[in-house]
């Protein structure tokens, strides 16, 4: 690898930091953030709101992907996506400088929307920017390798977040950082801001591009070709379908699945699951460079797919180990204790609440929900015309008709054996190297084999992409099929697994989705994606037709579904 070669991965990969940075930042400041923006409202809808905002940085990506990826493809990719990190870095910076609603009111929620919306725009369009450039960039034969090194960054931009505010809340303590400590991180990201423009600024545009330009084979319209014409559509559909909808529920669940069902469904503490994400993070890493490498010797598809498949074969076992480990107490109760609810079936709903608007208030779902939110296995009984939920936990009965129904369900749930958050037998750590012990090495050997498995889908899924599309129309038509299935399919894991959960009683039936989401990749990627490892991206004609090497020269591509 070159000098000027590893100046373009850098320059690139930046951009996959700052990403994850700010996600990781805003995800886990959500609270902090809705006190401090909404503080007009009550706890519950400023949380509300607070998530809200979150979620509008995801709407908007797959809309930042076409506006950017259509100038990518028509300006260049160096000045587009320079124009990206500019908008990403300074939002993210804004939010840290920004007066809260007591000091400006309203227009403290609105800017702050505003901002993470011009986050979400951004981040739609530098994703693919970044993948496009380095591959252009790379040799034919070494673009699986040179990709890797921006995938690996996500990794780090979320170990960087995580390092910065434990340190932070670690140096100021909690009362400072709950009042103003909160906005250091956001503030510190002027830095990589900085770094990620100096560099970017004596970069040169991509010799494909150049090329293309020379040769004036570019495409006037990117979005009505690469997505009007069913030749290129269809491939973008099958990209999604076929590769990225399943790395990204794989992706998810190795890293941000993983991190709530040790705290939310455990009850690890924070400190504690963010150390051990961490050091699964440090350890399984390397995977990224390891597996995109690799998928330039012996392909991407069997890398990717694989990945999926088994991931999916053992997830559910994994997801055991980690309880019987973290938790014990929490494990037996599981099995020892019957816990029923007795209510009219029809009554339930199905508990999908994504932007967390939605208002369950049917005696059945407050019931399931409370039960969810306790750790608590269960099953319903159906009785038909009962109104009242009624909680059956051991020997103990509630119903949702006492006024004091949760605290009432919280006590008979502790009474009938259900450890207390805060149990011995909970794995505790009280500084970085508390691991080394059988149960911790466990839980970081659990944890970083999810982590492999990420690197395994998602190391080689940028040169994935590119090979997929023609320079014509390459940013814009790998960006789409990216942001949606990260931002959709990855972004409503959370809310999907807590309402399967609340739905089927089961703590574990939320990992039914990334499996279901996983073979559903494996099978229509089997059949509907063509191993692109030994195409010459440098080659396309002018109508846009890959072209393969072969001991008799460059040949059109015919394998495309």
């Amino acid at each position: 690898m070159t000098r000027e070669e590893r100046k373009v991965i850098l320059a690139s990969s930046l951009g996959t930091v700052f990403e994850w940075y700010d996600f990781y930042l805003y995800g886990s400041l959500a609270a902090v953030i809705g006190a401090k923006f909404f503080g007009m409202y009550d706890e519950t809808t400023r949380n509300i709101f607070a998530l809200l905002a979150f979620a509008a940085g995801f709407l908007v990506r797959p809309l930042g992907a076409l506006v950017f990826g259509r100038l990518g493809d028509l300006v260049g990719r160096k000045y587009t996506f320079l124009v990206t990190i500019l908008i990403m870095g300074a939002s993210t910076f804004i939010v840290g400088i920004l007066p809260t609603s007591d000091q400006i009111g309203f227009l403290a929620p609105i800017i702050l929307i505003v901002l993470r919306m011009l986050q979400g725009l951004a981040l739609g369009g530098e994703y693919g920017g970044a993948a496009t450039y380095v591959a252009e960039h790379a040799p034919n034969g070494r673009r699986g390798f040179y990709t890797s090194f921006i995938q690996i960054t996500a990794t780090a931009g979320l170990f960087l977040s995580l390092l910065v505010i434990l340190s932070t809340r670690s140096i100021l303590g909690e009362a400072a950082f709950a009042e103003w400590g909160w906005r250091v991180p956001f503030l510190l990201s002027i830095v990589l801001l900085g770094v990620s423009v100096w560099i970017r600024m004596q970069m040169q545009e991509s010799p494909a591009f150049k090329k293309m330009k020379e040769e004036g084979t570019g495409s006037k319209a990117p979005i009505s070709e690469a997505f009007g014409q069913w030749k290129n559509a269809k491939i973008a559909l099958f990209a999604l379908l076929g590769l990225v909808m399943g790395q990204a529920v794989v992706w998810y669940t190795g890293q941000f699945y993983a991190l709530f069902f040790l705290g939310t469904v455990l009850k690890v503490d924070g400190f504690t699951t963010n150390m051990l994400i961490a050091w699964s993070l440090l350890l399984g890493s390397g995977g990224f460079v390891l597996f995109g490498w690799l998928s330039d010797k012996i392909g991407r598809k069997p890398i990717i797919l694989g990945g999926c498949l088994i991931a999916a074969v053992t997830y559910f076992p994994l997801f055991h180990a980690l309880s019987q480990n973290a938790n014990p107490a929490l494990t037996q109760a599981h099995e020892t204790i019957t816990t029923t609810v007795s209510v009219d079936r029809s009554t339930c709903s199905f508990q999908f609440n994504p932007t967390g608007t939605a208002k369950f208030t049917q005696p059945c779902d407050i019931a399931k929900a409370a039960l969810a939110r306790l750790s608590v296995n269960y099953s319903v009984e159906n009785t038909p015309g009962q109104r009242d939920a009624v909680v059956r936990v051991g020997d103990h009965q509630i119903s949702t008709a006492q006024p004091d129904f949760a605290q009432a369900l919280a006590t008979a749930v502790t009474a009938a054996g259900y450890p207390a958050a805060a149990n011995p037998t909970v794995f505790k750590m009280a500084s970085a190297l508390d691991i080394f012990s059988p149960r911790g090495l466990t839980l970081v050997g659990i944890l970083t084999l999810l982590v492999i498995y990420v690197t395994m889908v998602y190391g080689p899924i940028a040169a994935a992409l590119v090979e997929l599309f023609p320079t014509r129309i390459r940013y814009t038509s790998m960006s789409l099929p990216y942001h949606i299935g990260n931002g959709w399919f990855g972004g409503l894991m959370p809310a999907t697994a807590f309402a399967i959960i609340a739905q089927t009683g089961d703590v574990y039936s939320g990992l039914w989705y990334p499996v279901i989401i996983a073979l559903a990749t494996v099978v229509i990627g089997i059949f509907m994606i063509p191993e692109t490892k030994d195409r010459d991206i440098f080659a396309d004609d002018a109508g846009g037709t890959p072209r393969r090497r072969s001991p008799h020269g460059l040949e059109p591509e015919s394998s495309l579904p």
